[in-house]
């Protein structure tokens, strides 16, 4: 079997599994532009499109070459959707959840409050309908998407005062990304959408009370620490985010087949090797922050069980007026049951196990 037909028949894990680089040596060079919602800063989530267009180019032996290019230098963070959509850039990196504003369904392929881990995400995505679901939705935008990176579940962010209660939240100015910032508004909380490079000068200016981005890691990039000492967790908005590569659908379709193997290949890789470098990076992260002063508390039950319930009724009444994201959202919640149930008897509980010891 030759290379090509072996790219063919195998799929995307075949490709993978093999090592093997599609057939591409006849075709003409293709050259894209990716744009990020994130700065060059943080080596994570805007690595993840570097990680992705070196893999593409690997790949292709140098014939499919994609810049990369940071917030704010082509278009703003939260451009990067009107950018692909319009053919402006062939394609972004993103957290889906930041356009909720034009369709709540874009969260769904992201995160929302009391949603799905990383793992249960992923098996959504390739083993249910996930990918299906967000395709056809996408498809609205003229855009495919593919799942190019997760951070695992969040911490619950940097507060210049303590949470006691969920009274605590009442009125409380908080940096929260995407649609989490919807049930935080339901428990009391004002919610603020601000780009990762603003996040340190509003919390220290006193603009706002609270930020979340991500974990350890990256928090302690931004200097999060600095200007905030409470770091609670979890982020019961993110207990996983899902990062997408955008790409315009005409583009797409104008590729070759192997250029589509390889955009499909290359996204899944960047995809594994954001979780595993968060897994690798957090421990050390957290250690230091605490050694440096950090609080780092839980946050009180009444705290998420309100929250909970609120996010429970925001999806019953979006089931009721958003017909995208009921499609969308019957199939995830589905899912979600499916997957908590079986969790419980395995990974739950040997996590809890393990957690307790002393190694």
């Amino acid at each position: 079997m030759d290379r090509r037909s072996l790219i063919k028949n195998a799929g995307i894990a075949g490709v993978l599994a093999a090592g093997v680089a599609p057939a591409v040596h006849a075709q003409a060079a293709v050259r894209w532009r990716l744009v990020s919602s994130f700065p060059k800063s943080l080596d994570t989530v805007y690595g993840a499109c570097e990680v992705f267009a070196k893999k593409v180019s690997d790949m292709s032996g140098g014939k499919f070459v994609i810049s990369t290019h940071a917030a704010g230098e082509l278009m703003p963070a939260f451009g990067v959707v009107d950018g692909v959509q319009n053919g402006t850039v062939e394609m972004a990196h993103t957290a889906p959840y930041y356009f909720f504003g034009k369709d709540e369904t874009f969260a769904l392929a992201c995160a929302i409050p009391f949603g799905l881990n990383s793992r249960q995400m992923t098996a959504w995505m390739y083993g249910g309908n996930g990918l299906k679901l967000m395709h056809e939705f996408y498809a609205k935008y003229n855009i495919i998407s593919f799942p190019a990176g997760n951070s695992g579940c969040q911490m619950g962010g940097w507060y210049r005062k303590e949470i006691k209660s969920v009274a605590d939240i009442k009125g409380l100015k908080m940096r929260i990304g995407g649609f989490g910032g919807k049930v935080l508004a339901r428990i009391g909380g004002v919610p603020q959408n601000i780009p990762a490079g603003e996040i340190y000068q509003s919390l220290e200016k006193g603009t706002i009370d609270a930020a979340e981005w991500i974990g350890p890691y990256d928090d302690q990039k931004l200097g999060l620490n600095k200007v905030a000492p409470f770091y609670y967790y979890p982020a019961w908005w993110e207990g996983s985010t899902q990062f997408d590569n955008l790409v315009n659908i005409k583009a797409y379709q104008a590729l070759s087949p192997e250029n589509k193997a390889i955009i499909e290949s290359a996204s899944a890789f960047a995809h594994v090797e954001m979780q595993a470098k968060y897994d690798a990076v957090n421990p050390g992260a957290l250690k230091q922050l605490v050694g440096s002063g950090t609080k780092v508390l839980p946050f009180p039950k009444d705290v998420m069980d309100v929250a909970f319930k609120e996010a429970m009724a925001l999806y019953g009444e979006l089931n009721a007026s958003n017909p995208n994201w009921k499609k969308v959202y019957e199939d995830y919640s589905a899912f979600r049951r499916e997957e908590n149930l079986w969790f419980r008897f395995t990974e739950a509980r040997f996590d809890n196990f393990m957690q307790a010891q002393k190694l």
